[in-house]
């Protein structure tokens, strides 16, 4: 494991590349990056309807968080732009002052709609194509979504700022880790966590909600947006102050 001060210099310098970088270039990324992590929501989907058992079963809920977290090695691995890394990463060189918030921002805006619309594509492609493969039924969608909206719109935002404070940690093991097969792990371990624990992470959470939205009419557009709104502020919350603030603060005060 690397050092922290090194750890942190390290992701100061890439959240500073990342805010630099060419708007058409971040957007095509997160994008990418919207429609690779529905891979994750999708196996979920294929899970329901070939297992026997359902979310309340321990056997069903661990494939079904191993599964979630697929899509997130898609992304994290393939380099591509995910709001919820960002809440953390890209908010350390402002925090270090080597950048403004309107360069936060425009990276946080960017990101964000390029990973909505990539969830959103995916979406369409999946619910449109998948059942008629066979291997998964219409009504997994919608259940899947109603784990997300069936609670207290206060949930959303608590919820999702423990959702967001995983991710802000994820961000920073990966950048401690050595090698492939560590990122892997660290990867495997935190979004699993936050699959297993049912909290709402505003990007992948998009595509969750957006399958029930299109296939069930127990799912609204008001839970649609209600979802995305208070789940992407507990995010933010929780990346940038639990670990943006708390990790910078740590470390310049004398961690090794």
């Amino acid at each position: 494991m690397k050092p922290a001060r090194e750890i942190l210099s390290s992701m100061i310098e890439k959240g500073d590349h990342e805010i630099n970088r060419d708007a058409g270039g971040l957007l095509l990324s997160s994008i990418s990056a919207g429609l690779d992590i529905g891979f994750g929501p999708l196996l979920m989907g294929v899970i329901l309807t070939l297992s026997v058992g359902s979310y309340g079963d321990l056997q069903t809920e661990l494939l079904l968080a191993s599964a979630y977290s697929v899509g997130f090695i898609f992304v994290i691995l393939g380099r591509s732009e995910l709001f919820t890394e960002h809440t953390t990463l890209a908010v350390m060189p402002v925090i270090d002052g080597k950048a403004s918030l309107r360069n936060l921002g425009r990276l946080w805006g960017i990101v964000y709609l390029g990973n909505i619309l990539g969830g959103f594509l995916f979406t369409i492609l999946a619910v449109v194509l998948m059942p008629g493969l066979g291997v998964i039924e219409p009504s997994a969608f919608g259940t899947i979504a109603d784990k997300l909206v069936s609670h207290p719109l206060h949930w959303l935002f608590v919820a999702g700022v423990f959702a967001g404070w995983l991710m802000g940690l994820l961000a920073w093991l990966v950048s401690s880790a050595n090698n492939t097969i560590g990122r892997v792990f660290f990867i495997w371990m935190v979004t699993a966590t936050i699959g297993m624990l049912h909290l709402p992470h505003s990007i992948a959470g998009n595509v969750e909600v957006l399958f029930g939205l299109l296939t069930t009419s127990s799912v609204t557009i008001s839970d649609y947006l209600a979802f995305l709104t208070l789940s992407t502020l507990g995010n933010a919350v929780g990346g940038a102050f639990f670990v943006g603030l708390m990790k910078y603060g740590h470390v310049t005060r004398g961690a090794k």
